[in-house]
């Protein structure tokens, strides 16, 4: 018998200006949790920022003293794969931060919608969580191309 996913997701707005997109970041992020074939209890906790909290965040865990879009911080690890949870216990896969405001200048940057950023950044976010990286060509290849999947039905022009 296949288990089911059940996802819990919490989406804080911590800027008052994301409000109405929180209903894509929820979508979003379910969409791309539900693309990687997982089984059973995850939890996943997003919170949209301002650049000057990003940018503390960014210099406190990286090192790098700047402004960024989204950041993720993974919880589950190869040292934590075998770890067992009681029956029913959600897996937190970690925490994604996402700049409001890089948003917005990106959208404008990129001539896309903000909701097309904002998706963007959510699924990005939620596939660094599932181990996704884009440090060399070959994996970042693999990881546009699953963000496109994830995002195919969002209009990309305004």
């Amino acid at each position: 018998m296949t288990q089911s996913l059940v996802l819990t997701l919490e989406v804080v707005d911590e800027t008052g200006l994301a409000g109405s997109h929180l209903g894509l970041v929820r979508l979003v992020a379910e969409r791309a949790l539900r693309s990687d074939g997982l089984e059973g209890g995850y939890q996943v906790s997003i919170t949209v920022v301002d650049d000057a909290r990003i940018r503390q965040l960014n210099a406190e865990h990286r090192g790098v003293d700047a402004t960024t879009d989204v950041l993720s911080f993974p919880l589950a690890s190869d040292d934590t794969a075998d770890f067992v949870l009681p029956p029913m216990a959600q897996t937190h896969l970690g925490d994604i931060v996402i700049s409001f405001h890089r948003a917005q200048a990106q959208a404008e940057e990129y001539g896309h919608t903000l909701e097309r950023e904002i998706a963007y950044l959510t699924a990005h976010g939620v596939l660094h969580l599932l181990g996704f990286d884009h440090e060399e060509e070959e994996d970042r290849a693999i990881m546009r191309t699953r963000e496109e999947e994830i995002l195919f039905d969002l209009p990309r022009e305004e």
